[in-house]
């Protein structure tokens, strides 16, 4: 389906930060029927702009993850308006086996997550929101979030924190998970957009090119952390101060995302750990 000529309405949120980059873009979509693509941080005044700007028109308001910098306003947003909340599920909704057996043995993460957030509709992967004004296939795509969704919209698709264009995506278990998000990159390629609507950052227009290039970022990463293993054990913490270099307040960050490929190199039984999983665990390449 072809998207209406009208472009979305674009609501930055005063949210800058390493993560969020210039802030949270909360997108609205629609005419008679308002769709609210993110609402973001529970900021009143945000919130309040998003909704005069929706002029009492807001009809369905879309989370693409349970992330306080994407959720948190959308339950003042629901009551400022009455339209319900859509998304994949809670917090912890669409967590992997192995990442719900890591969370429950203590391993340490999910500083973003919105606990508190409750949607009052549950979408499926591939269910369509349709309205008089848009209509939007909801594509389940966790690796940044277990219950991430991007919105398809005609040729565009609204990829929450997926895919953008300024920098990679942090993957931070049990949260993130580094399979999931190459299957998921893989699934965005196949849909083929001709734009992707990240929600921090500018629009991507050369979808392709940005994909492959991430998943080239990480598969360099891969090679990088076992080079280095082969030199000599080591944790993710001590890795990411081998590997990275950036300066120190970012360095969680990258013992994160460092964390994600050692889970997902132990799967494949190409490192191995003994004892409980935590940033300070040892790996070794065997």
């Amino acid at each position: 389906m072809t998207p209406p000529a009208k472009e979305p309405l674009q609501i930055l949120a005063p949210n800058p930060s390493p993560l969020t980059g210039p802030g949270t873009t909360t997108f609205l979509l629609g005419d008679s029927h308002v769709a609210v693509i993110d609402p973001g941080p529970d900021d009143p005044a945000h919130i309040d702009a998003v909704a005069r700007a929706g002029r009492g028109r807001i009809s369905h308001i879309l989370i693409t993850h349970a992330h306080r910098d994407h959720s948190a306003g959308a339950a003042r947003l629901s009551r400022l308006t009455g339209a319900p909340v859509l998304a994949f599920g809670d917090a912890l909704a669409g967590r992997s086996p192995l990442m719900s057996r890591l969370a429950l043995e203590g391993l340490g993460g999910g500083e973003g997550l919105d606990h508190a957030f409750a949607p009052d509709r549950h979408l499926r992967d591939q269910e369509v929101i349709t309205t008089p004004d848009w209509s939007l296939t909801a594509w389940h795509t966790p690796g940044h979030a277990a219950g991430h969704l991007s919105f398809q919209w005609g040729d565009r698709i609204f990829c929450g924190d997926l895919v953008m264009g300024w920098s990679s995506t942090l993957i931070s278990p049990p949260d993130g998970d580094l399979v999931e998000y190459f299957r998921s990159l893989e699934r965005l390629a196949a849909l083929s957009p001709r734009v992707l609507l990240p929600t921090h950052g500018p629009a991507i227009t050369a979808p392709q090119d940005r994909i492959a290039e991430l998943a080239r970022h990480r598969r360099d990463r891969t090679s990088q952390i076992l080079a280095a293993l082969r030199v000599r054990p080591d944790s993710a913490a001590g890795l990411a101060r081998r590997i990275y270099a950036v300066p120190e307040p970012v360095l969680p960050i990258a013992m994160r995302n460092v964390l994600a490929h050692l889970i997902a190199l132990s799967q494949i039984g190409a490192v191995d750990f003994t004892g409980v999983l935590t940033i300070e665990t040892v790996f070794s390449t065997g």
